[in-house]
């Protein structure tokens, strides 16, 4: 399986996840981290679909699709522990969302 299939289906859930939860809540937050991670993993899609035309492997998308939810998921994480809420959320469950 190719990893453009989930990539950019992702990235694509990802900017409209952060469009509505600022046209909902007005956070700015959400557009960035969402909108702004959607972007980059459909910009990573497109290169690993376009070096999959050439028959070639596009490390520089492998590796910003391998970091992309790392990132989100520290940012999220961190926002969780600046509000303090508490909600009961391991690194766990951050480390397998990101092998997703």
């Amino acid at each position: 399986m190719h990893d453009f299939r989930f990539t950019i289906p992702y990235g694509l859930l990802l900017l409209c996840g952060g469009v509505i939860g600022y046209a909902k809540k007005g956070s700015t937050a959400s557009l960035t981290g969402g909108a702004g991670t959607g972007l980059l993993l459909i910009l990573a899609g497109y290169l690993s679909l376009q070096a999959y035309h050439k028959r070639k492997n596009s490390y520089f998308a492998l590796i910003l699709e391998l970091s992309m939810p790392h990132f989100s998921n520290w940012e999220s994480g961190e926002t969780i522990r600046k509000k303090k809420e508490r909600e009961l959320i391991t690194w766990n469950q951050f480390g397998f969302s990101g092998l997703c």
